[in-house]
């Protein structure tokens, strides 16, 4: 990894954990009012995660998902290197701590492919690339599952995690969407994404 791509995260995350917490729900709040930028097919698979650090919350948008009938699935840590795997969740479930300290579904929660991925990032910039943590779990699932099945990958991210430019590499995976609370950005229609206000 360059150093400016640990740079650049560092800024990133400085700048996201910076953000007072009323901010961050309200920008929570704010990405599950919107709702996604597509029609939502009855019976998708959307997957979310357990938010760590300062990431923003997926959870209320989620739960409005799955009350347009979405079926909500979580990422479980299998291994450094190694594709994710996805167990259903329901939103009142109980999680448990997983390898790496992030609350997951039970193992005896039915294994599924997400047909839609809400990504958390450490960083984006206006071509869909985005840094992560580091571990390339994300660049490795979206490579893997998108051999079988065509996947929507969609980063969800504070405006303040926006950088110019991500110095992205080959294995890198670039997202169809990014979120944010003032921005729908949208990747896949052109060279230059565009982005939607409001």
């Amino acid at each position: 990894m360059s150093n400016s791509k640990a740079e650049l995260r560092a800024k990133a995350l400085a700048a996201r954990d910076g953000l007072s917490e009323k901010k961050r729900t309200a920008a929570a709040t704010k990405l599950a009012k919107r709702g996604l930028p597509f029609k939502l097919l009855p019976g998708s698979i959307v997957s979310g995660y357990s938010p760590i650090r300062s990431e923003i919350d997926p959870m209320p948008l989620l739960k409005r998902l799955a009350e347009e009938g979405a079926k909500l699935a979580l990422p479980c840590v299998t291994a450094r290197g190694q594709s994710l795997v996805f167990r259903i969740f329901h939103p009142n479930d109980r999680l448990m701590l997983g390898p790496l300290g992030i609350p997951e579904p039970s193992p005896a929660a039915a294994e599924v492919v997400p047909d839609i991925m809400l990504t958390p990032l450490a960083a984006f910039d206006r071509l869909g690339h985005r840094i992560g943590y580091g571990a390339g779990h994300y660049d490795h699932t979206f490579a893997h599952l998108r051999k079988a099945k065509q996947i929507v990958g969609i980063g969800l991210a504070f405006a303040a995690q926006e950088i110019k430019a991500i110095p992205a590499l080959s294995h890198d995976v670039a997202l169809d969407y990014v979120l944010t609370e003032s921005d729908v950005f949208d990747f896949r229609s052109s060279e230059v994404a565009h982005s939607l206000r409001g």
